[in-house]
């Protein structure tokens, strides 16, 4: 028995190695596999899965789709050689059928379309698109929703469907429930068991003991430079603003660990911000590395570990990222985004992100405009718990990578 894993990005990366690591724990005799067709794959080398076929880190870093220069910057990069190249060690893992083989297709429809080619059986984890985008809670038509979008019928194009409602489809597992129920009208074999995104994030067990005196806000740039680094900038204005405003307020820095600290460090000082010996642990969680600074009665805790546990002890984001977004408005917790300049977080990505999640994302075209959305939420109670509600609906509970691991199992049964 075995599968192979075919994902686009590293955010599906990250998504089908929880679901493996599932697998593995599930059934040990399953032989695991795995093709990043983004990226290098590092989240399969830390699990010692092994990569079939060659990799690539593309100019783009994968978001060819949000912009044409993209794609020719990754076209002259060698895309082309590179995906003929994956195709064919795909087809390659297909041929030696000594035993059960499975292909997981983890993203959208490039290893959709590669699954397909290969002649398994495959299933697919649909990481990227939601019904979010152009229906509403209820199912209905958002009113940004276009014509042709409507004579579509579904955010899946007829194309993707007919790839999903082919018989080597053997499951199909969307994002959440509305998207489930959409599909399952074009007959294709969708299970409702949860996004995989929201595993891992439990909060630790002293977290609610932890006292907390302040607001704080938990600050998202994003994980890829050499965006990330000018989101901070945008996200540090909008960071003096509510200091200036509240005072007495803290803030979690929480930085990807594939970026230089050192980068984002230097824009403190000048800001007025001053290093500081004290690690509060309702700020830094016993993280050893974790550096803070202070201005007035502010604080700022940054650091690179520990994501989880800050995601829950903030109140507010300050977010220009994707994945980091929607699990901290899984988690129940309105997001402040700001528009930026790309190549993955411009204005058409956060326009889009408001539909797929929601009242929970509060769009603010500056930084300027951070401060009045805070105590406009602040003033209104009855609309945090309605973006309580709505972040958990649309994000679904942890565990569906278990779920997943557990149905994908039963089809070797």
């Amino acid at each position: 028995m075995r599968i192979l894993c075919l994902s686009n990005g590293h955010g599906e990366d990250a998504i089908a190695v929880h679901i493996l690591s599932a697998i593995q724990v599930q059934n040990p005799e399953i032989n695991l596999a795995a093709l990043p067709i983004v990226g290098t794959g590092h989240a399969y080398q830390k699990l010692d899965i092994p990569i079939i076929g060659r990799t690539q880190q593309m100019p783009s870093g994968g978001f060819v789709y949000m912009d044409n220069r993209q794609l020719m910057r990754d076209l002259k990069g060698g895309l082309l050689q590179l995906t003929w190249q994956q195709y064919k060690a795909v087809k390659r893992w297909a041929k030696q059928r000594e035993e059960a083989s499975l292909i997981l297709a983890v993203g959208d429809i490039v290893p959709l379309i590669f699954s397909r080619l290969s002649g398994c059986d495959y299933a697919f984890i649909g990481t990227a698109k939601s019904e979010y985008y152009l229906r509403d809670r209820q199912g209905n038509w958002l009113p940004k929703t276009s014509a042709l979008e409507k004579w579509f019928g579904s955010v899946y194009l007829p194309w993707e469907r007919w790839l999903l409602s082919r018989k080597k489809c053997v499951a199909v597992y969307p994002r959440d429930r509305l998207t489930t129920d959409i599909l399952k009208t074009y007959k294709i074999p969708a299970v409702n068991l949860g996004n995989p995104m929201m595993d891992g994030l439990e909060p630790p067990p002293n977290l609610s003991q932890m006292e907390k005196e302040s607001l704080t806000f938990i600050l998202l740039p994003g994980s890829r430079p050499p965006e990330a680094l000018e989101n901070w900038q945008k996200i540090l204005r909008a960071v003096q603003l509510l200091v200036e405003k509240y005072q007495a307020v803290n803030f979690i820095a929480a930085i990807a660990p594939s970026l230089d600290p050192t980068e984002f460090l230097t824009f403190l000082p000048p800001l007025g911000w001053q290093a500081t010996n004290s690690k509060p642990p309702e700020l830094t969680f016993g993280d050893s590395e974790a550096q803070v600074f202070q201005q007035r009665k502010a604080r700022l805790a940054f650091t690179q570990y520990h994501y989880a546990e800050s995601l829950h002890a903030a109140d507010f984001a300050i977010a220009m990222a994707g994945t980091a977004t929607e699990q901290f408005v899984g988690l129940g917790k309105p997001a402040l985004t700001i528009m930026g300049t790309g190549p993955q977080f411009t204005p058409a990505f956060a326009e889009a992100q408001t539909r797929l999640l929601g009242e929970s994302v509060v769009l603010c075209p500056s930084p300027s405009a951070v401060p009045e959305k805070v105590d406009f939420l602040l003033s209104h109670p009855d609309l945090l718990q309605a973006i309580a509600t709505n972040g958990r609906e649309r994000m679904g509970t942890a565990g569906a990578a278990q779920r997943i691991a557990a149905h994908l199992l039963r089809w070797f049964c």
